[in-house]
């Protein structure tokens, strides 16, 4: 019999290791990721008194499909949409510390005199606090309801996005891309691909689904998924970037679908499990050597990162419009790093362009700020307590009246509205045409070359069909935004804005036109004014041609149909939040949402009933149930297992509701499988005591908690036994109660 190979010996170690820990720690309340480190140090070679992972390189090999299925379900989680909802605010915040904990990550590494490669990339791991160990500590205090969480969520989201960014740079800073040039070229190429990518990809992957809706199920649901994040993994490193990088823009372009949750769910177990994996590896590179002989350097990490979030965590927050206790909330709980620190670490690993010792001091670091992380958001309340006594209130009401990211809309100009809205048109367009003619250069006139031996007559089809199939972009580029109500009012107000506004038209028609003096350069030995002029000409045909206007037109209401598919879904179901949410005028009321447990004790009571207005002073504004929304509920309205309902209060309100909700509960029942209901014959026998009884009189339920279902006369089925007819000696009759009950009655 052949030997089983060392990579299902390792995946059973890992697994059985990982397993037994992560129960230890969900015993615990503590992270599972903790857990995930723990297991892999304990199967590691630096661990000599337990079993070891045989072949390393395998493991590597999966943690990397791990980080991949990690940023992929990431990407599931996010949307774009939400980053242009969440206003300046957030942005600020979070470049703010992004920036300030890099800098002083790379001052601590400079400090020890570590190199200069090391000390960028540990600046980089400071920078980023986890989300899912900061999510799992707000759920374990029972914070998510409240609205500073909401706050320290959407700057999570931001981070994990620059994640991706930095990790981007780090790669071309590492391959010594570090001149200014370089570095801007790197810069455009991600935008570049950025934007393409999630344009196509918005614009085909929706369309491709929606048309093959009926034909998938789950599990070709999830293949497709996979294969899609797969593929795009691919590419991604065919242009330069990481795998990772391309799973995300996959899973990002995925979540705008109404397919998002499905797959979000589906794909949930396979990213469990490649994403314990990878953490099991990171726990794998812990030595207890390196951590013993950096102690001193992971104590002052450790605290530049407690110190460095709280203070500069709390100010950007503050610079983000929030008063001084919710940002000192917020940046006291973002005093942890996590798994972005690892991704990172095992990136500057991989490269080689990082020392070994760096990764599990990172690591250990990480490990002491995560059990850290519970207390340091339960000392933020009484380090503004204390904060409040000792500075002057004048101070204090300067500080909360700090805002440098609420401007005044109503103040911003129909100028400045009209050319921001051109210059993304502008650059979306250009981005689309520049792809076009890539693709129709690198793949499709070579293929002519081949077909058609004389070159002018593939040069030729070349030239013709990309003009044609650019032709929808380059119009939209020169006519969008023309006929909009910024136009329009600027139009109507001076004379003198009309000439600039005619302007704007000739400087985007002059840049569609270099897209087709391009295009026949590449494929004619004209002269360059006689190009210039075709360019001029075609360019004025597509804007005339009402063909090529019906075909821009359909494809951007496509587009748009796709980005929104998702929010009609969503409306149509009833998921949709209210329109007043998050606009209250008291900073301290908000809207949250609750879940009614399945055991709960409120469910089957009305709201009359449950009185939550006069116990915690809070108001339910809606009621979802499945996909159906009661907004406005009165208090003859019942509740139901698994309803969700929205609620508007204080955070002291909701927190008062949320405990009670979590209380009142029926416990789960220690004995249930001796209460399973069982079926058994019983005879009437000459002295029992039913002889001569009806079922009423017989008290078989009020006695012996049991239930008579027949009686068997000899027939294929039983017959019905009625409550008038009397037992008599003989009988057979069926009976269903417990076990100890049966027992019971059998033995009467």
């Amino acid at each position: 019999m052949s030997e089983l190979p060392a990579l299902i010996q390792d995946l059973a170690l890992i697994l059985i290791v990982a397993g037994a820990v992560t129960l230890i720690f969900k015993k615990l309340k503590q992270p599972l990721v903790l857990g995930y480190i723990v297991a892999g140090f304990l199967v590691s070679p630096h661990m000599p008194y337990t079993a070891s992972v045989v072949d390393m390189s395998n493991i590597h090999l999966w943690a990397d499909i791990g980080v991949m299925f990690l940023l992929f379900s990431l990407g599931l989680d996010f949307s774009f949409k939400k980053i242009l909802r969440m206003g300046a605010s957030p942005i600020i915040s979070t470049m703010c510390i992004i920036f300030s904990m890099s800098m002083l990550g790379m001052l601590v590494g400079h400090v020890f005199g570590w190199s200069k490669m090391d000390c960028i990339f540990l600046g980089g791991m400071l920078a980023m606090s986890s989300t899912t160990i900061i999510y799992k500590a707000f759920d374990d205090l029972g914070l998510r309801q409240q609205q500073f969480t909401g706050l320290v969520m959407s700057v999570l989201i931001l981070e994990d996005i620059l994640a991706i960014v930095m990790m981007v740079m780090l790669s071309a800073i590492a391959n010594g891309s570090v001149e200014g040039g370089q570095m801007l070229t790197s810069v455009l190429k991600i935008g570049f691909f950025l934007i393409l990518w999630l344009v196509v990809g918005i614009f085909a992957i929706p369309l491709l689904l929606r048309k093959v809706r009926k034909l998938i199920n789950a599990e070709v649901l999830l293949i497709v998924s996979l294969g899609l994040c797969c593929a795009m993994a691919v590419f991604s490193t065919k242009v330069g970037f990481s795998s990772a990088f391309g799973a995300f823009i996959m899973g990002s372009i995925l979540a705008e679908t109404i397919e998002a949750e499905r797959i979000e769910k589906l794909v949930e177990p396979v990213k469990n499990l490649f994403g314990a994996i990878f953490f099991v590896s990171v726990g794998m590179l812990v030595d207890p050597h390196i951590i013993i002989e950096y102690a001193l350097p992971i104590f002052l990490l450790i605290m530049t990162i407690l110190i460095g979030q709280s203070v500069f965590g709390s100010f950007a927050f503050m610079l983000g419009g929030e008063s001084l206790k919710s940002a000192m909330r917020c940046g006291f709980s973002m005093a942890q790093i996590g798994e972005f620190s690892f991704i990172i670490a095992s990136l500057g690993l991989s490269l080689g362009v990082i020392s070994d010792f760096l990764y599990p001091v990172v690591v250990a670091v990480s490990v002491i700020t995560t059990f850290l992380t519970p207390y340091m958001i339960r000392l933020a309340t009484p380090a503004y307590n204390a904060l409040e006594h000792r500075l002057p209130s004048r101070l204090i009401r300067a500080m909360n009246q700090l805002s440098m990211s609420r401007p005044n809309t109503t103040e911003r100009s129909k100028w400045k509205q009209l050319l921001t809205q051109m210059a993304i048109y502008t650059v979306v367009y250009g981005i689309l045409s520049a792809a076009v003619i890539a693709v129709m250069f690198m793949l499709f006139h070579p293929f002519m070359n081949k077909v058609l031996p004389e070159g002018w007559y593939a040069n030729a089809i070349t030239g013709v069909l990309t003009v044609v199939l650019i032709s929808p972009f380059l119009r939209a580029m020169v006519m969008k935004k023309n006929h909009s109500e910024e136009w329009k009012v600027l139009w109507a107000e001076s004379n003198r804005n009309r000439l600039p506004l005619m302007f704007t038209i000739l400087v985007r028609g002059f840049i569609a036109a270099t897209f087709v003096f391009y295009v026949c350069k590449r494929v004619t030995n004209f002269a360059p004014a006689i190009i210039l002029t075709l360019g001029i000409v075609a360019v004025v045909l597509m804007v005339a041609s009402r063909g090529v206007k019906r075909r821009s037109i359909l494809l951007e209401r496509l587009f748009i149909n796709n980005l929104r598919s998702r929010d009609i879904e969503a409306q149509v179901h009833g998921k949709k939040r209210p329109l007043y949410e998050g606009r209250l005028l008291d900073r301290d009321i908000h809207i949250a949402d609750f879940e009614i447990p399945q055991n709960s004790l409120w469910a089957g009571m009305t709201l009359m009933q449950l009185n939550l207005g006069h116990k915690y002073g809070v108001h339910v504004s809606s009621i979802l149930r499945g996909a159906n929304r009661q907004n406005i509920p009165d208090g003859k309205d019942v509740l139901f297992p698994l309803d969700r309902i929205q609620v508007i209060g204080s955070d002291t309100q909701l927190a008062a509701m949320h405990q009670a909700l979590e209380r009142e509960v029926r416990h789960e029942d220690m004995e249930l499988e001796k209460r399973e209901m069982k079926l058994r014959q019983l005879i009437i026998g000459q002295d029992s005591p039913f002889i001569g009884k009806t079922l009423e009189e017989s008290n078989l339920r009020s006695e012996y908690n049991c239930m008579v279902v027949g009686l068997e006369e000899g027939k294929e089925n039983l017959s019905p036994f009625r409550p008038s007819r009397r037992f008599a000696e003989g009988d057979i009759i069926w009976v269903v109660g417990e076990e100890d009950d049966l027992q019971r009655l059998l033995h009467c």
